[in-house]
């Protein structure tokens, strides 16, 4: 048996015998004696440790693994060997408050037996089936083999200079039609025959690829290819871990095949030649990359997405639920976002130059009424210099030694007094400088990190090209990254609404679903009290707050006669998903009506609305139930939400998970009924060549441009595509509420009103 070391922090009680199961004996250090440290700098390390004395070094967590390494994640490299010599591991003593660390505990406890007993060996890349080919005669041989070849699958990758299809262009193409040897083509040497021969293995076999919408894109703007057969590996791990930031090419290849980070040579020559040329990272471009340095890793990215596609395919044909979800959804709203980001957010140029300078202006207006106030002046004289609102240390001495304000009792982690966006708004109660702060900050991000941005990354057309991914969320909603986040556009200012403005002879069209998690809620639930609410129509929450409470008014009158009661209905109608208890209804009743509510009566309410709504309280206890007892959940429509949480000792965490699995089944349908409602009219869009453009999804909001002649027909197929009976989630009578707003901008007519000539 190998000689084995374990080294851990600092001296801990964990038994890693039992967790090792007494496989193999070990010799255990700590990197610091110290056991009381909490973070251990480089000064506290006092290991003594010869690493030449053992073939094998178990490093517990992140901070082993950077003191012996180079790496950092110890997620994403736990279970690997590193340098022939490191093994790094979770710490197991987690597992008892982290019940979803198991798996990765247990994966990586698998492969660490196996290296210690020489079952499992490091593997070298064997470079004569993994290379590069830059003759043309070459590469079209390549292919025509691989076409013919009885392979059904053939594994597709790309190398470029950028990350959108018309910010750069394509190095490579990579290729494997099995899983232990793959080419990378320069396409220096791509003709037209090739092109052709690609074409027609591309049709005849089923393509994967690993992050489909990105390849995919680039090839058929740079090539036009068509790809009818798709599966994304990012996808299907997607499907299988439902968790954000576990799904890119280089954690799967450490998890699933024997290369390991494959990549790493690749990544010290980037690092040494920014170190090196004195570039940012962020200018590096991979055409700086030798060809014959990338050759072989490119390669090898084709091979590995074949390997990991052989892996996620056999476990998907194991849950036909999730494999329903991957092919009838996921695949298809792929090449739908794939559309929408080619489309791209219409941006007016000349506005968002106008709109810098008014936020300019309305910031200076800001500062000049901060500055009038004593307490600032006073402070600028202290220190010699302006005030920055965006220095915490700053903020704190004005408000809490100058001014004389009482904190909140918030803290940061440091333990300092915090000074976030709620607290200022909170201690705006006291005095008008921090709110006057808080609306320079609002608006000083406004403009430097939309406005600015905005304008330098605007393509020809004046529009800006995003991303929206499947794969950020673990409710399956849409997330949105890159250029410009569309989830987090500001809504309480319409100056970066005002800017998405249609073109001439169009018009900006947004689709919004109304109540369609309560609506979701009341489908589940079977409640036909609740429906019977969507059935009459009208004001939602009157209608909610005259059912429940009795009241003896017409809906219509609710809102003037019974204002509370309606508030305290809708706050319990939003909070019940959400696991909201008296205190939660009592704090958002008073915030909205502005009356105090007490604890009782929001007590009341609650007993009143489940009383009113039982079947509803039914199912929510019954789903908790089965989260509690089953560790996972379904939605309606496939999705499966993994929470192993729900067996942590820890009551907190665990009652947690049980309100987010719950959350999930409301969120995660209406979700999916707008995206397939959103996927069915691009479709219709393509067949009936219409001008009408998706170019976002914004939370529950489908975006787009329409011509003004096909404003009413786009609505109307819209409308009928979203309510469409979709797995029996309808209330008959009463399809799922859809409001449109049409406009010159997104604003719909708020930058005017706000800005008047001045935007003009």
């Amino acid at each position: 048996m190998a000689n084995v070391a374990l080294v851990e922090k600092v001296p801990s009680k964990t038994d890693f015998i039992r967790h090792f199961d007494n496989d193999f004996q070990f010799d255990r250090f700590s990197l610091c004696s110290d056991k009381t440290k909490k973070k251990i700098l480089k000064r506290d390390v006092d290991i003594d440790i010869d690493i030449d004395d053992y073939e094998f070094i178990i490093l517990v967590g992140s901070e082993a693994l950077q003191h012996f390494t180079k790496e950092r994640s110890i997620t994403e490299h736990c279970g690997r060997l590193i340098e022939d010599k490191y093994i790094p591991v979770i710490n197991p003593g987690m597992l008892a408050f982290k019940p979803e660390a198991r798996e990765t505990w247990d994966d990586a406890l698998s492969k660490l037996k196996k290296y210690i007993s020489g079952e499992l060996k490091s593997v070298k890349i064997d470079e004569s089936k993994f290379y590069g080919i830059t003759d043309t005669a070459e590469a079209l041989a390549w292919v025509k083999a691989a076409r013919a070849s009885n392979s059904p699958k053939v594994a597709v990758d790309t190398e470029t200079t950028g990350l959108y299809p018309r910010d750069g262009y394509i190095l490579g193409i990579s290729m494997a039609v099995e899983d232990e040897t793959a080419v990378y083509i320069s396409t220096d040497c791509i003709d037209e025959e090739i092109v052709d021969e690609m074409q027609s293995m591309f049709r005849e076999k089923g393509v994967i690829m690993h992050n489909a919408k990105f390849d995919l894109a680039m090839l058929e703007y740079h090539f036009n290819f068509e790809f009818p057969n798709i599966d994304d590996t990012m996808l299907m791990s997607y499907m299988l871990n439902e968790v954000p930031g576990n799904h890119g090419l280089k954690q799967l290849a450490i998890k699933h095949t024997p290369y390991g980070d494959y990549e790493k040579p690749m990544y010290d020559f980037i690092d040494d030649y920014c170190r090196r040329n004195g570039f940012l990272k962020g200018d590096f471009t991979w055409d700086m990359i030798p060809f014959d340095l990338i050759q072989v890793y490119a390669a090898m990215d084709a091979c590995v997405t074949y390997r990991i596609y052989q892996v996620f395919e056999a476990e998907l044909n194991k849950d036909p639920q999730i494999r329903r979800v991957y092919k009838n959804l996921l695949i298809p709203a792929m090449n739908f976002l794939k559309d929408v980001q080619d489309t791209g957010v219409p941006f007016d140029r000349k506005r968002l130059e106008i709109s810098q300078n008014l936020m300019e202006q309305d910031i200076q207006l800001a500062i000049e009424k901060l500055e009038k106030h004593q307490e600032v002046r006073n402070f600028q004289e202290f220190q010699g210099k302006d005030f920055n609102p965006n220095s915490t240390l700053q903020l704190r001495k004005l408000l809490f030694d100058f001014i004389g304000l009482k904190p909140t009792g918030k803290k940061t982690g440091t333990g300092a007094h915090s000074t976030d966006a709620e607290v200022l708004q909170e201690l705006g109660e006291q005095h008008e400088v921090p709110t006057l702060i808080l609306d320079i900050r609002q608006k000083s991000k406004i403009k430097n990190t939309y406005l600015d941005k905005i304008i330098p990354q605007l393509d020809r057309d004046s529009h800006l090209r995003t991303n929206f991914n499947l794969h950020g969320t673990t409710s399956g909603r849409l997330s949105s990254s890159g250029k410009l986040n569309m989830q987090q556009i500001p809504r309480d200012n319409p100056i970066v609404k005002g800017c998405i403005k249609a073109k001439e002879g169009h018009q900006i069209v947004a689709m919004d679903l109304t109540t369609a998690e309560v609506y979701v809620a009341a489908v589940l639930a079977k409640d036909k009290k609740l429906q019977d609410v969507f059935r009459q129509g009208g004001n939602f929450h009157s209608t909610i707050a005259k059912t429940v409470f009795h009241l003896p008014c017409e809906v219509e009158e609710v809102a003037e006669y019974y204002s509370v009661k309606r508030q305290a209905a809708k706050a319990v109608t939003f909070g019940i998903m959400y696991g909201a208890g008296p205190h939660k209804i009592s704090q958002q009743v008073t915030k909205d009506s502005g009356t105090y509510f007490s604890l009782n009566e929001a007590q009341e309410v609650i007993d009143d609305y489940f009383g009113e709504f039982s079947k509803l309280k039914y199912w929510l206890e019954n789903m908790k139930n089965e989260i509690q007892q089953k560790g996972y959940i379904y939605s309606i429509f496939g999705r499966k939400r993994r929470l192993p949480n729900v067996f942590s000792s820890d009551k907190g965490v665990a009652s947690h998970e049980v309100r987010s699995g719950i959350n999930f089944l409301v969120q995660s349908t209406a979700s999916d009924i707008n995206l397939l409602g959103a996927i069915d009219m691009n479709r219709h869009i393509k067949e009936h060549n219409l001008k009408s453009r998706i170019f976002a999804l914004v939370h529950d909001s489908i975006l787009a441009e329409v011509p003004e002649h096909e404003v009413d027909y786009y609505c109307e197929k819209l409308k009928y595509f979203v309510q469409k009976p979709r797995e029996g989630c309808v209330i008959e009578g009463a399809p799922v509420g859809c409001d449109f707003d049409v406009g010159e901008d997104y604003s719909f007519g708020k930058y005017d009103k706000t800005y008047g000539q001045m935007g003009a």
